[in-house]
């Protein structure tokens, strides 16, 4: 199956798009990860938006966060791939898009995020090395990474 890429700010979302981002990270982060916690942070509305799309079904997203947002750097957050279309590569597909477009959309060479830890050899795959010590978020533990191009 082929993934239909869009990447909008969040003034160019569809009331429809930005429905299917919210429901998708509730369904991960609140109810998968069973984390009470507020998904809509007052970070949307400044970010641009990486959704992949299989016919109508948003299977993989990325949140580009600008500098000075979440952090000093450029940031990607609220990644994530929904569950029945995982193990199939879009995760890492996700990632080196995202990638790109921070780079691309901020003109920077460095992004840090917020890593879950259980996906350490994941970010490491793709080039973001540990940059603080562990710290919990939401009761989950998570470093921060950076990736230096």
């Amino acid at each position: 199956m082929e993934i239909n890429w869009t990447y909008k700010h969040f003034t160019a979302l569809s009331t429809e798009e930005l429905y299917e981002i919210l429901l998708l990270r509730s369904k991960v982060f609140v109810v998968e990860q069973n984390c009470v916690y507020l998904d809509t942070d007052n970070k949307d509305q400044q970010c641009w938006h990486l959704c992949g799309w299989i016919e109508n079904t948003l299977v993989a997203y990325a949140r580009i966060i600008p500098p000075h947002i979440s952090f000093e750097e450029a940031s990607i957050g609220r990644v994530i791939t929904h569950t029945d279309y995982r193990r199939k590569n879009y995760g890492k597909a996700l990632m080196e898009l995202a990638i790109e477009k921070t780079m691309n959309e901020f003109n920077v060479n460095t992004i840090r995020i917020g890593a879950q830890c259980y996906l350490l050899n994941f970010y490491s795959s793709l080039h973001f090395q540990v940059a603080s010590e562990e710290y919990l978020e939401d009761n989950i533990p998570h470093v921060e990474m950076l990736f230096t191009h």
